[in-house]
């Protein structure tokens, strides 16, 4: 599966764009709503006008139309064809392309055992398929006549939450599996999070910033990622101390708590403010990361409620539905608890190599 590069794409929104995905790579595209990142996933496609150049395995495509430059794009709202079967809509591309029937049906019946859409091939979309198989159809369509490259806008915007889920598990694994070069646009931090080997941060037409999750997560560029990224509460450590495989003590400025281990020296740990749990009363079940905390600013932020409490020597940001921190009854200067979920801490690792013995040990404890 080839690269894809883009030089300076300039248009009505795009102001210079340059980005590369690599052979085989899941980079998505995050930001807020007019950023700009469905129009960079028509460029690439060829279906708007641009200044600039589009690179596919170094070769430009530029003067190539949408039908010839190899693309599968799954639209945000599926765009499958009411009057045909679940059947026919997948395999309308490769008609279109002139292959023989007879190439079309097996190609079709693979796609629909991929996709475990055997039972419903006969279907037409409007008549009794749930959201989750529109868009496993909609994904088979794009990928039937394989294509070099996936775009994926926003193909889960609509569906439920634990549908949702379920379906990036599916997409990464087939695109995995598929070695499809793939672009992915979405304006969901924990599913970019989730879905991405690159994420590329986009803004009003650029690009703010490239990287890792984890990499953009602790070290935003400005404030504009930061923001996207929802201010996330980011603790240096002090110490490390390995417990079990997988879970290790960090030591932060005057408390500490589990999280995820990898074997890995610890730089820093962080959580989103609305994945802490806060409580006026000592939260019952196990005590893991349960901290007692002071309030020390309260903030109304429109239907949010931003709370500040001290804990140990750190401080620590949450975010609450108004309704929620209306029933807790709590104010400036109250005690209370928190719980840092384990599942919701994440962790950088040091990039640097200890140089010697001595080094670690100062930071294992």
């Amino acid at each position: 599966m080839p690269s894809v590069q883009l030089r300076g794409i300039k248009n009505y929104i795009c102001k210079g764009v340059d980005l590369t995905v690599n052979n085989g790579e899941l980079l998505v595209i995050l930001g807020k709503t007019g950023a700009g990142k469905t129009t960079l996933l028509n460029v690439i496609a060829g279906l708007t006008s641009y200044e600039g150049s589009v690179f596919l395995d170094g070769i430009t495509v530029d003067n190539l139309p949408p039908r010839k430059r190899e693309v599968g794009y799954l639209f945000q709202d599926f765009c499958l064809f009411p009057h045909m079967t679940v059947r026919d809509n997948i395999g309308f591309g490769l008609r279109a392309r002139g292959l023989p029937e007879k190439t079309v049906r097996a190609r079709v019946n693979e796609l629909l055992a991929t996709f475990k859409l055997q039972h419903l091939a006969e279907r037409y979309p409007d008549k009794g398929l749930s959201g989750g198989e529109k868009q496993r159809v909609a994904l088979a369509r794009a990928l039937a006549p394989r294509p070099k490259v996936l775009l994926l806008d926003e193909p889960f915007n609509s569906l439920d939450l634990r549908t949702a889920k379920h379906l990036r598990m599916e997409l990464q694994r087939i695109q995995r599996a598929l070695h499809i070069t793939t672009v992915y646009v979405t304006h969901n931090q924990r599913e970019a999070s989730e879905m991405a080997d690159t994420i590329a941060v986009m803004h009003e037409g650029a690009i703010e910033q490239t990287g890792t999750f984890t990499d953009i997560f602790f070290d935003p560029s400005n404030r504009y990622v930061s923001e996207l990224l929802g201010f996330p509460n980011i603790l240096r450590c002090r110490k490390f101390s390995p417990l079990a495989p997988g879970i290790a003590r960090v030591h932060l400025d005057g408390i500490s708590v589990l999280t995820p281990y990898d074997g890995q020296p610890i730089e820093k740990i962080a959580i989103s403010p609305w994945n802490i749990y806060l409580s006026r009363d000592i939260p019952p079940g196990p005590g893991i990361n349960r901290i007692k905390v002071t309030v020390t600013d309260v903030e109304p932020k429109s239907s949010i409620v931003q709370i500040k409490v001290c804990a140990g020597n750190e401080s620590l940001n949450i975010e609450l539905p108004e309704d929620e921190w209306a029933q807790l009854g709590l104010k400036s200067g109250d005690a209370a608890y928190v719980i840092l979920p384990l599942r919701w801490l994440e962790v950088k690792s040091s990039d640097e190599r200890r140089s010697n013995t001595n080094e670690a040990k100062d930071s294992v404890e």
